[in-house]
């Protein structure tokens, strides 16, 4: 499964969606390793490439990239603050597949579920923008 991956998570059930919520997530670019993990290494080659897409419900859709801190990942819409930075809870643990679950702790600071429903690989990164 070696290479660059777009990636679609959507809002698990919270309590304000009891249901999850398809109109609630994001698309991001992660370049992942034959068991389904963030591939650090290659991350640090591509790390351009690695750009997210929130979607939330009527909001507009905000821009960033896939950010490493230390051990961590984060979505980062302004590279000139952190205040606006969505750190996941143990990325580096959790191999990314449909149907698995990640938890991002959001800008309002609450931390929310995710489940990925849809991993496809990145075959023209230039079609993709």
């Amino acid at each position: 499964m070696s290479g660059l991956f777009r990636i679609r998570m959507e809002l698990a059930r919270t309590d304000g969606f009891p249901e999850g919520s398809r109109d609630h997530g994001y698309v991001f670019v992660v370049p992942l390793s034959e068991d389904g993990y963030i591939d650090s290494e290659r991350w640090n080659a591509v790390k351009e490439k690695c750009f997210v897409n929130r979607f939330w419900g009527d909001e507009p859709i905000q821009h960033g990239m896939l950010r490493r801190v230390g051990r961590g990942w984060r979505f980062d819409y302004d590279a000139n603050t952190d205040e606006d930075d969505e750190p996941f809870f143990k990325l580096d643990r959790h191999a990314l597949e449909p149907g698995n679950y990640v938890s991002v702790t959001e800008q309002d600071g609450i931390q929310r579920p995710f489940r990925i429903v849809s991993i496809e690989p990145v075959d023209n990164y230039e079609k993709m923008l």
